[in-house]
C-alpha cells in the first residue's frame, strides 16, 4: 500500500512525542507534512475548514515518529555462503536486491536510515529512486563507500575504498562527497568480520585520521568511524570525530572524552549476540567465535558510555528488516538499548537523537506541525515497554500510508 491521503486526519491516537503523551489526539496531515497535532476536536475543526478530509481511525493506538536506524547496509555480505550470494550479484541484481531491502525496512516502521558503506555506489541510485517515488523505502542518508587503509577492515568488498596517507584519505573523502555522500565513514581499527586482523588492530595513523575529519568537516560532512579499541577511539575523538560505530572496548576515560566532545555512539549490540543470524547466513566458525566472545566486553563498554552520558543512537548493523528473535533487527536492537537506557531514552535513541545527528530536525524526528508525516502506530505503550514496537502495524511516510494492518 502507498496511499497519499492529501487532506486527512489521524484520529483516536495517543501521540508519544513528549511527557505526558497526548491522549485522544488528532493529527492533521496535508500533503507530505503535519499541519496540526492536538486534541482531536480542535484538530478536526481546523482540517475541515480546509475542505473535505479523509480520516484514519487508529482505535487508540500509540503513535510515534518513524524509527531511524543509524547503522545499515542494504548490500551487506558477511563471510559465508549468504554473503557470497550477495557478492555474486551483478549490478542490476544488486540494485533490485537493495530496493527490496529498502521496501521491507519501511514496512517495519523504519522511515529513516543512515547507510554506512554500500557496494559500488548503488546506494546513491537507490536514494534517487526512493526520493523520486519510483520505489518505496525510508529516507536515506548515506556515506557511499567506507574509507579503509590498504588491506584494512572490509577491503575485500566494493563497499570500501582503499586509501593510504593523508593525501590519499583526503582524496577518498572528496571522492565520496563528489558522488553524493551525506557523511563519511572510515574504518580506524580492525573488526569482527576481518579474518586476518583483530578488533584491537589500529589501522590508521593520526595524520590519516586528521585528514579524513578535517576534510569532511570543511565540506560540511560529519564523520563516523568503525572502531573497537579505546586508544584508537580516544585519538580520533581528540581530532573531532563525530560518531563511533560499535565501540567494543571503551574505557571510562575515553567514554568521558566522547561525552565531553559530543561524540555519539552507535553500539550495534546485536553484532555480538546474533548466533541465530550467523547460522542462517553460514558465517564461518572463526567469525562467530570472535563475535560472541567479544560480547561481554562489548556490554561493559556500552555501560561505560551510558554512565558517562554519551549520546546513544540506535543502529542494528544487521539489515534493519531482518527477522530475528521474534521481531525485526531494528526493534530487537531497540530492546537491547532499553535494557540499559529504559524505554523513554531508547525511544529517543531511535527517533530524535539520530535525526538531530543527521541535521534533519527541521523536517523529521518529532510529531509536530511542519514536520514530514513520518509516523508509526502500535497497540502497546512503548514508554512502558520497548517491546511494544513489535506490534507496529501502521506506517505512514510523507503523508502516504505504506502499511495498514498486517499487509506486509
Amino acid at each position: 500500500m502507498n496511499q497519499l491521503l492529501g487532506n486527512c486526519t489521524v484520529v483516536d491516537a495517543r501521540v508519544l512525542d513528549g511527557v505526558p503523551p497526548q491522549k485522544d489526539a488528532g493529527i492533521w496531515v496535508t500533503g507530505e507534512r503535519i499541519a496540526a497535532v492536538g486534541p482531536y476536536a480542535k484538530v478536526a475543526q481546523q482540517a475541515r475548514r480546509a475542505g473535505p478530509i479523509a480520516e484514519r481511525d487508529l482505535g487508540g493506538a500509540f503513535v510515534t515518529p518513524g524509527l531511524a536506524n543509524m547503522h545499515t547496509h542494504f548490500s551487506l555480505s558477511l563471510p559465508g555462503k549468504g554473503g557470497d550470494r550477495v557478492k555474486e550479484l551483478g549490478p542490476h541484481d544488486l540494485a533490485l536486491y537493495m530496493a527490496d531491502g529498502a521496501r521491507r525496512t519501511l514496512d517495519c516502521g523504519v522511515t529513516t536510515v543512515r547507510n554506512v558503506a554500500e557496494k559500488d555506489h548503488a546506494d546513491f541510485a537507490l536514494r534517487r529512486a526512493i526520493t523520486a517515488g519510483r520505489v518505496p523505502g525510508p529516507r536515506m542518508f548515506t556515506a557511499g563507500r567506507a574509507l579503509v587503509c590498504t588491506g584494512g577492515h572490509g577491503h575485500e568488498s566494493g563497499d570500501t575504498l582503499e586509501c593510504d596517507g593523508p593525501i590519499g584519505f583526503r582524496q577518498g573523502v572528496r571522492s565520496q562527497i563528489k558522488a553524493g555522500a551525506d557523511l563519511i565513514k572510515v574504518m580506524i581499527s580492525g573488526g569482527i568480520a576481518g579474518e586476518h586482523e583483530g578488533i584491537s588492530t589500529p589501522q590508521l595513523f593520526a595524520d590519516e585520521m586528521a585528514a579524513v575529519i578535517e576534510t569532511a568537516h570543511a565540506w560540511g560532512r560529519k564523520v563516523t568511524a568503525h572502531a573497537g579499541p579505546a586508544e584508537v577511539i580516544g585519538a580520533a575523538v581528540a581530532l573531532g570525530l563525530d560518531c563511533v560505530e560499535h565501540g567494543y572496548q571503551l574505557t571510562p576515560s575515553v567514554a568521558r572524552a566522547m561525552a565531553a566532545n559530543g561524540t555519539a555512539l552507535v553500539p550495534t549490540l546485536l553484532v555480538t549476540r546474533c548466533k541465530e543470524f550467523f547460522d542462517e547466513l553460514g558465517v564461518p566458525e572463526w567469525m562467530q567465535c570472535r563475535s560472541l566472545d567479544a560480547g561481554p566486553r562489548h556490554l561493559e563498554s556500552f555501560a561505560m558510555a551510558v554512565e558517562a552520558g554519551v549520546e546513544i543512537l540506535l543502529g542494528s548493523d544487521m539489515p534493519p528488516f531482518w527477522s530475528f528473535e521474534g521481531t525485526n533487527a531494528t526493534v530487537r536492537e531497540l530492546e537491547n538499548l532499553a535494557e540499559s537506557l529504559g524505554p523513554a531514552r531508547a525511544l529517543h535513541a531511535a527517533t530524535r537523537g539520530p535525526i538531530r545527528w543527521l541535521g534533519a530536525e527541521r523536517d523529521l524526528g518529532t510529531v509536530e506541525e511542519g514536520k514530514y508525516a513520518d509516523l508509526i502506530a502500535m497497540p502497546g505503550d512503548p514508554l512502558e515497554d520497548a517491546s511494544a514496537f513489535r506490534g507496529v502495524r501502521w506506517v505512514m511516510k510523507g503523508g502516504a500510508i505504506v502499511r495498514d494492518g498486517d499487509d506486509k
